[in-house]
C-alpha cells in the first residue's frame, strides 16, 4: 500500500523555524519527483517547494524563497522541508506530493500537517 505521513507541524513564534517531514510506505522517493504544498482556510493551494526525482535540483516559490529548503534522505525515505524566518502568512495546512510509478498523474498525497505561526 502506498502511503505518505507528514509530520513536525505546531505553532511557532514569528522568526521561528520548523521541520516538516514526509515520510514514505510502499514506495521509494529516489525514484519520484515531490513537492510541499500548503493550503490557508479561503486560499487556493500553493506550490512550495520541489525537489526532482534524478539529480535533486530543486526550486520554490518566490514566497518561500531564502526561507524554505527542500531535501531528501534516501536511507530514511523521507523528504524534509526545512522552514525558516516563519512569517505569520506561512500559517496553513502543509501537504506533500510526490509523482512517480505508482503515484501516476495527480500523484500520491499525505493528510497534511498543520503549521501555525503566531505570536
Amino acid at each position: 500500500q502506498v502511503q505518505l505521513v507528514e509530520s513536525g507541524g505546531g505553532l511557532v513564534q514569528p522568526g521561528g523555524s520548523l521541520r516538516l517531514s514526509c515520510a514514505a510506505s510502499g514506495f521509494t522517493f529516489s525514484g519520484y519527483a515531490t513537492s510541499w504544498y500548503r493550503q490557508a482556510p479561503g486560499k487556493e493551494r500553493e506550490k512550495v517547494a520541489f525537489i526532482s526525482s534524478t539529480d535533486s535540483s530543486t526550486n520554490y516559490a518566490d514566497s518561500v524563497k531564502g526561507r524554505f529548503t527542500i531535501s531528501r534522505d534516501n536511507a530514511k525515505n523521507t523528504v524534509f522541508l526545512h522552514m525558516n524566518s516563519l512569517k505569520p502568512e506561512d500559517t496553513a495546512v502543509y501537504y506533500c506530493n510526490t509523482k512517480g510509478p505508482r503515484c501516476p498523474k495527480y500523484g500520491c498525497w499525505g493528510q497534511g500537517t498543520q503549521v501555525t505561526v503566531s505570536s
